[in-house]
């Protein structure tokens, strides 16, 4: 008989931590909805204790989505979860997700309580948790080198308490999977009541393993699945949710799971996230990345050509992979623009086809050819655009080998204009350091990256920019056949991420 897994995604609030995926609101209610599309069963929004910005977006999130459950997280203590009802007590679905670690590692070095009081606690922040929703997920942190005898118990003890699903983290990484399914299968025999409730996995990378632990956790009876879009999250990441779902849904032949995922939107997911957080998915990255579906050698083209199951074992468009072909030119018309944007998945309002239509016509002016890769860049880009204090009017670079980099830039805001000249290490930098005179600060580059969207020569360069400011990391983008401009343009965006966050935490207060 066939089981249906349920998916955890936890990319809005594991993910986030990882070193440089930090997302703003709207960010985040935009990889939300995408999420809900996706189909995956609940959403992880984050963690509401960490900051009142986090949970301001954890409860506009939870106002939004209507079709997926909304869980916070917290730990066992009364004021997290206090915080996580706030959050969450407008969603339709609504789950609070408590957890305390139980390694004597953990329990003697971080939480310096005693086994007794960590089961105390457990029992206590569980019925706690209880009072204000009926479903409760209790997290065992560190579970696979806790004690199983005493992690038993301390399961019990949250099954008593009300808790609906129990998670069982391989929090570290440390599990190979042949022993977390050992493990899991002790651990039922030990505290029969998991029967009874859903019992869920969360695996990090550590050691590259943590696919491999989630789908040997199902043979182990697990029944919801934590995990992330391409795998992103602390240290060396999370379990991929890309991986999990095709790997079970491509070997059929080993496996009875059923699962919600709409598989189509799995290219969407896996590009939107790589547009909001400007992280990258490595080239042979499986499932979503760009040479998962291509072929070089001689002797694997020609089978290809002949037929495709000879070397691929799932075709692109299970993924909802668009062919890279020409569509459309500079002569097309909104019309038939908006019928593209529908024909490639996207749901766009009036005003959204309006600001995605001018790009698209700049980008035909300056481009040969358009392709799906450079529409999926200009429409995923728009979805997610801020409010824009500065926007670039027009700049001159002076560049060469003999000379100093000078560049002039000139910035809109609001009716007015300002421009600057600076001078740097190359046109970028000159380009930034004039940028930083016209809004008045001094920025740290955390990182910047440029890269092109399709492989043709005029191809649209695509640039991301990292800066940091009081200790966050702000992440602009910006898209451009020229380089230097498509740079700024990343950089103007940053900035206005930032001025938008200082906005939002001066109305907060």
């Amino acid at each position: 008989m066939s089981t249906t897994i349920k998916i955890f995604d936890t990319t809005l609030r594991d993910g986030e931590q990882s070193p440089g995926c930090s997302m703003n609101l709207m960010e985040k209610i935009q990889m939300a909805k995408q999420l809900e599309k996706l189909g995956v069963d609940i959403i992880e929004a984050g963690f509401a204790a960490a900051s009142p910005g986090d949970l301001n977006a954890i409860k506009e999130i939870a106002a939004t989505i209507k079709n997926t459950k909304v869980a916070s997280l917290a730990r066992a203590n009364k004021s997290d979860i206090d915080k996580a009802w706030e959050s969450i007590k407008n969603a339709v679905n609504p789950r609070i997700h408590t957890f305390i670690a139980t390694s004597p590692i953990h329990m003697t070095y971080k939480l310096k309580m005693s086994p007794d009081e960590v089961m105390q606690r457990v029992d206590a922040m569980v019925k706690y948790a209880k009072k204000y929703v009926d479903d409760v997920e209790f997290s065992a942190e560190d579970a696979t080198r806790s004690d199983i005898d005493y992690l038993a118990k301390i399961i019990k003890t949250a099954i008593d308490a009300g808790a609906t699903t129990i998670n069982i983290p391989d929090t570290v990484g440390y599990a190979m999977p042949d022993e977390y399914y050992e493990f899991l299968m002790q651990l039922r025999k030990k505290c029969p009541a998991m029967d009874n409730i859903d019992l869920s996995v969360h695996c990090h990378n550590d050691l590259g393993l943590a696919v491999a632990n989630s789908l040997s956790a199902l043979k182990a009876g697990a029944s919801q699945i934590e995990c992330t879009i391409n795998g992103i999250g602390e240290r060396a990441g999370n379990a991929a949710l890309e991986e999990i779902i095709m790997a079970a849904v491509t070997r059929k032949d080993r496996n009875q799971y059923n699962f919600n995922i709409n598989t189509t939107q799995i290219m969407k997911s896996s590009e939107l996230l790589t547009n909001i957080t400007g992280i990258k998915v490595q080239p042979n990255k499986a499932i979503v990345g760009a040479n998962a579906f291509a072929h070089e050698a001689g002797i694997h083209q020609h089978g290809v050509l002949n037929n495709k199951a000879t070397y691929e074992i799932m075709t692109s468009e299970s993924i909802g992979l668009t062919k890279n072909k020409l569509v459309l030119g500079k002569h097309s018309g909104r019309h038939a623009f908006k019928d593209k944007i529908e024909s490639m998945g996207y749901k766009l309002n009036a005003q959204e086809i309006d600001k995605a239509f001018a790009c698209f016509k700049d980008l035909a002016d300056k481009k040969k050819e358009v392709f799906d890769k450079d529409i999926d860049a200009i429409v995923a880009r728009k979805k997610v655009e801020i409010p824009a204090v500065y926007t670039l009017d027009r700049f001159v670079i002076n560049n060469g080998t003999t000379i100093t980099s000078t560049a002039l830039v000139v910035l809109k805001m609001n009716d007015s204009v300002e421009e600057k000249v600076a001078t740097g290490d190359g046109p970028v930098d000159a380009a930034f350091k004039a940028i930083e005179e016209i809004v008045g600060k001094t920025l740290i580059m955390d990182d910047y990256m440029i890269s092109s969207v399709t492989e043709v020569e005029d191809a649209l360069g695509d640039a991301t920019v990292k800066l940091m400011n009081n200790g966050n990391i702000f992440i602009g983008r910006g898209l451009s056949t020229d380089v230097i401009e498509a740079s700024i343009k990343a950089y103007i965006d940053a900035i206005n991420k930032i001025l938008y966050e200082e906005q939002q935490n001066t109305e907060a207060v």
